[in-house]
């Protein structure tokens, strides 16, 4: 199941259509740089087609890709809780279309109406969920042994 449908099947169709007031169709390029770690998260999208990387940097390396999206997925997390600012970057892989919602105007209304505030911040917490599982498995294959090779014994 896609963010996209997630998102706004489980809204009734009036709030649906209230959450859609918020937003507008954008398009990026491959290779453009939706957003950086450290920027202000001021809006989010679910992307409709393509492919987007998400990325943390790495100090003396470059950026490591955290995790890939595709059609359906939410992109930005940041925008729901203080302090709006954006934990990981974000670059379109392909050409990106999506739909940008205004973050300020959806917390808005997710304060107005608890029953749209609910869905919202349930698909939120969930993508925030899986991404961490992504990273946690990405970060425990590098530290599992590999060929034979055994994990070196620390005296306590």
């Amino acid at each position: 199941m896609t963010t996209t449908r997630t998102l706004l099947d489980e809204l009734s169709p009036e709030a649906g259509r209230r959450l859609l007031e918020h937003s507008r169709p954008v398009r990026f390029d491959a290779g453009v740089r939706i957003f950086r770690e450290r920027q202000r998260a001021d809006r989010f999208w679910i992307l409709q087609t393509g492919r987007v990387e998400l990325d943390t940097h790495v100090p003396g390396r470059r950026d490591a890709t955290v995790d890939t999206l595709v059609g359906g997925a939410l992109l930005g997390c940041s925008w729901i809780m203080p302090p709006y600012v954006w934990h990981l970057g974000a670059t379109a892989v392909t050409e990106v279309r999506a739909l940008e919602f205004d973050a300020r105007a959806v917390r808005e209304l997710c304060d107005r109406d608890p029953a749209i505030g609910e869905v919202v911040f349930a698909c939120v917490a969930a993508t925030m969920a899986r991404r961490l599982l992504t990273l946690r498995g990405r970060l425990l294959d590098g530290l599992v042994p590999r060929h034979g090779t055994e994990f070196p014994v620390y005296a306590r």
